[in-house]
């Protein structure tokens, strides 16, 4: 079944492909996908909560803590803290997205999941392979001994948390539609691509992609929407949930095809949300310049709230 908010998305953006979306995307997982998945070591997830709120978080482990088991079903030997602990203890929508950023290689396997023990089980109902067009490179350098965790919520944007966004390279979006299952996207630019209008408001351009329009297709049909910035030096995470719509109009922003606008709900800080370290490596050379000023170099840490 062809997903109408992706046949609304191509006809704005003045795509036709007959059965191009997710509608081609196959449920099984083939052995090269299964290869990949037992060597990563961090897996972003994104659901709904039980109000319908959106949040994607990172799981983390050692090599073959995501395992493919048969042809539709994956093994994360793993469980969501904040903020979407407990949510499979019943069967839930959940999207995933294996990413490794050294290699500039993703995918990303959507279905249903729910909780056995201390591991997820996910029934896959989309696998599939993205590009690696807006990815930097980063190198897992350390692993820091686990620590208790600390979360800060609030309903705005803090100054620090401002700042961390504006000198954002990568983020990850979670989307939802029901009938249709939830989603993870990964988003990428030059420092700087993310733009904080105000403390409840960001704007980022939608660069061109593979045009299947899962993220936007799905917000054409539900505007919920989650935001997760990874502190990569720390191990900190910045969860953030709200609506998003897509601004057709670009503005001055080069190869920008159109813009997405997010209204912050809800904010999660987690401090020391997961153990690795990187070290950045190099830009994607597809990364479009970004012509609005950058903030000044901030710490996120100081910035916490008391």
């Amino acid at each position: 079944m062809r997903h109408p908010g992706e046949v609304a998305i191509q006809r704005g953006a003045g795509v036709r492909l007959a059965e191009h979306g997710s509608a081609r995307v196959r449920a099984e997982i083939p052995a090269r996908a299964a290869e990949f998945l037992r060597d990563q070591r961090m897996i972003v997830i994104g659901a709904p909560d039980g109000d319908g709120r959106v949040w994607a978080a990172a799981l983390t482990g050692p090599p073959g803590f995501v395992t493919a088991v048969g042809e539709r079903a994956i093994v994360i030997d793993a469980l969501p803290d904040a903020p979407l602990a407990g949510l499979f203890d019943t069967e839930h929508d959940l999207g995933t997205l294996a990413i490794e950023p050294m290699t500039r290689r993703r995918m990303r396997a959507n279905g249903r999941a729910r909780r056995d023990g201390h591991r997820l089980l996910l029934r896959t109902d989309q696998v599939y392979a993205n590009c690696p067009k807006y990815l930097q490179r980063r190198e897992l350098t350390e692993e820091a001994p686990t620590t208790a965790r600390t979360a800060y919520d609030g309903t705005t944007l803090t100054v620090g948390q401002q700042a961390m966004i504006r000198d954002a390279d990568t983020f990850f979006i979670a989307t939802h539609a029901d009938g249709f299952g939830s989603d993870v996207s990964h988003r990428g630019g030059n420092p700087g691509f993310v733009q904080v209008v105000d403390e409840r408001r960001l704007l980022f351009p939608d660069y061109a992609g593979n045009l299947m329009y899962m993220t936007l297709g799905n917000l054409e049909l539900n505007p919920a929407a989650g935001l997760l910035f990874l502190d990569w030096t720390t191990g900190d995470a910045l969860h953030l949930t709200g609506r998003a719509r897509v601004e057709w109009d670009p503005g001055r922003v080069p190869d920008a095809q159109r813009f997405v606008e997010f209204e912050v709900d809800s904010v999660l800080q987690v401090i020391g949300a997961t153990p690795f370290r990187w070290t950045f490596v190099d830009h994607s050379r597809f990364n479009p310049p970004v012509p609005v000023p950058r903030s000044t170099p901030s710490v996120f840490r100081p910035e916490l709230p008391v």
